[in-house]
């Protein structure tokens, strides 16, 4: 990875199985979670993008290999879990798989009412989390009344109303409409003001070059990472994980362009640059009977 803050988190050599399973999921995959540097995971489905986060929060315990918080190992007992997830927290694809309380409210209180603090401290941090998804008019809904999407701003709530070091997302924009994933990085910003490094898992590569400054793919069972711009060029990589260079870096390769641009101004700034002229696209007419 880039030279960025300390390793807040680690997988190293981890070796990852489930019962049943004909082979293991990941085979010495190794990630360093970098203190205030986003990270974006990638590969195909079935890689082993969800089991690397699960073994990252401590909800799978690997076969084999090491998982480190602030260069301390994990111990999988009771003590060792509740003292990492008061420091790593996983939000999971489907919100069903983490909603089990009767109403919005007791179900974003219930970490931090473990952590054992006051509740009045519990009650802000619940206004304070549902307030940053957007839910605060949820906060008396039963769970089971919520859409999909609303059933998973509360779920991010119960996450963040931990105030976790690490927040790790699994596919957080899956089912989300344009609007919702401007919600979602407009929250995943002010999440970072507080201190808290986020990793996510997406298959969107292009949502991860504009995003993230670190990229890990996961393939044949271990972990390629590295800065955004240079793992998101590697056309061999991407091609062996079932993914597709991000259209930015695409583009400029095929108008021969030197940069890494991760979007539409960095693409004319290149272009700017060569003196290539950038006309405004006009709009379009209707067409006559």
């Amino acid at each position: 990875m880039s030279d960025g803050g300390p390793v807040l988190l680690a997988a190293e050599e981890i070796t990852a199985t489930y019962l049943g399973a004909p082979a293991p999921v990941l085979r010495g995959a190794s990630l360093a979670v970098l203190a205030g540097r986003r990270t974006a995971v990638l590969g195909a489905n079935g890689s082993g993008k969800s089991t690397l986060l699960r073994c990252l929060s401590g909800a799978h315990r690997p076969a084999a290999g090491t998982i480190r918080r602030d260069g301390v190992a994990l111990r999988h007992d009771r003590a060792g879990l509740r003292a990492h997830r008061a420091g790593v927290q996983l939000v999971l694809q489907d919100p069903d798989d983490q909603l089990f309380s009767a109403d919005v409210a007791q179900d974003v209180s219930f970490g931090p009412l473990h952590l054992g603090l006051g509740a009045q401290e519990v009650r802000r941090r619940v206004a304070e989390t549902l307030d940053l998804v957007g839910a605060t008019h949820l906060a008396d809904r039963p769970t089971h009344q919520l859409s999909y999407g609303e059933r998973k701003r509360v779920a991010l709530a119960g996450a963040l109303a931990m105030r976790p070091a690490v927040l790790l997302l699994d596919e957080p924009t899956a089912g989300l409409d344009p609007a919702g994933l401007e919600t979602l990085l407009t929250v995943l910003a002010r999440v970072q003001t507080w201190g808290t490094t986020v990793l996510l898992a997406t298959h969107d590569v292009a949502l991860a070059l504009t995003w993230a400054d670190e990229a890990a793919v996961v393939l044949g069972g271990r972990v390629h990472a590295g800065p955004v711009s240079s793992v998101l060029d590697d056309e061999q990589l991407l091609a062996a994980a079932g993914l597709r260079r991000p259209w930015p870096l695409e583009l400029a390769r095929r108008l021969g362009l030197a940069g890494d641009p991760r979007g539409v101004e960095d693409v004319l700034a290149l272009l700017a640059q060569t003196g290539t002229p950038c006309q405004p696209v006009a709009p379009c007419q209707p067409v006559a009977p």
